[in-house]
């Protein structure tokens, strides 16, 4: 069989045997449906393509289309359709339409329309690690990198990259404020670019919570080094902290900027200082790896121990008891109507009102 005829195959609708029931009367909210991707496979972005009625699922044998109507896969994309390498760490749609994948050590790739287009540093992208995408007011695209971030002009084709600029060059986190400032979230801090300006914040500013619990802290490894590269955040099997290291960022309507920490929580700044949300507080974990806002303005977090729920006042929690296939949460979004989709290892669920 091919790959692409497994990874179709994999991408089903399971009704799992969790009690979806008390998990909506404990939480207000339930997980509706589940799929599968593959016991060793990791669902590390998921896009939403209102114009297409679509979700987008990368994951690290490939990505998926599927149909948000009747939630069946439309197309599954590897090397075989025009990936530049399978694992995807990040999916952006720029404003022409075009879908690019940001792929582990393969580039960017291009695609609309069926055709295909990758970009590699001899095209003037700045790495070929990818792990954000972000749209400015202008309609062009950020490209955040292990190697400093890409700013591409969607109408001349054109990259400049910003290294020293950054706070640190590795590049997880991107996104664009009402203002039109761009915020990168990077494994040295938070930077703020306004279109004339740079400036950036660390843990010393007030970025993630203080080591309450005395974990052992990480330099860094994880997710960012070329040397390493594995999806675990311990160290020797045991919780670790870094809270310089933002591996999401959110620019909300209101202002509010929140920043997704390693072992620090997440954190809000409100353009005079930085306040931390952590377990104590309700957070299900203080590894916070993805974030969404939905429309009603209430948060998702997707942590290392469970997807979590707020609105401003209180906190629900889902876990693997609710019907998610891991306690590791590494991407979630919002899809039309209000349903919440978040990816783990194995597979991704379909979360909705009670």
């Amino acid at each position: 069989m091919k790959l692409k005829q497994i990874l179709c195959a994999a991408f089903v609708l399971a009704h799992s045997a969790f009690p979806p029931v008390l998990a909506a009367e404990k939480t207000g909210v339930r997980v509706v449906d589940s799929f599968e991707v593959g016991d060793n496979v990791y669902v590390r972005a998921l896009t939403v393509e209102k114009a297409g009625n679509a979700l987008w699922v990368g994951t690290s044998v490939g990505a998926h289309e599927i149909d948000l109507k009747t939630n069946k896969p439309r197309n599954t994309f590897t090397r075989q359709q025009g990936l530049a390498n399978e694992y995807v760490f990040a999916i952006g749609i720029d404003s022409e339409g075009y879908k690019w994948f940001g792929t582990n050590a393969g580039g960017a790739s291009r695609y609309k329309d069926g055709k295909w287009k990758t970009y590699f540093p001899m095209h003037g992208l700045a790495d070929y690690w990818i792990y954000s995408f972000a749209n400015d007011k202008a309609g062009n695209l950020w490209i955040g990198t292990w190697a400093g971030v890409n700013h591409f002009n969607v109408k001349t084709g054109k990259m400049k990259t910003y290294v020293k600029e950054l706070i640190n060059e590795w590049v997880y986190g991107l996104s664009v404020d009402q203002d039109g400032r761009v915020w990168f979230g990077t494994e040295g801090g938070v930077t703020m670019y306004d279109g004339k300006r740079w400036r950036s914040w660390t843990h010393k500013d007030g970025l993630g919570a203080e080591n309450v619990n005395n974990l052992q802290a990480s330099a860094n490894t994880g997710l960012g080094t070329r040397s390493r590269h594995d999806l675990t955040t311990q160290v020797e099997g045991l919780s670790s902290y870094n809270p310089n290291y933002v591996f999401s960022i959110h620019a909300a309507p209101d202002g509010v900027v929140w920043a997704g920490t390693w072992g620090g929580g997440v954190s809000r700044y409100d353009g005079k200082r930085w306040t931390n949300l952590t377990t104590q507080d309700g957070l299900a974990g203080n590894i916070v790896y993805s974030m969404v806002q939905d429309e009603k303005g209430v948060f998702w977090f997707g942590t290392d121990k469970g997807l979590s729920r707020y609105d401003g006042k209180t906190w629900k929690t889902l876990g693997k008891a609710d019907g998610l296939f891991d306690s590791h949460v590494y991407a979630v979004t919002v899809a039309p109507g209000g349903d919440i989709w978040a990816g783990t290892k194995r597979g991704v669920v379909r979360v909705a009102p009670q």
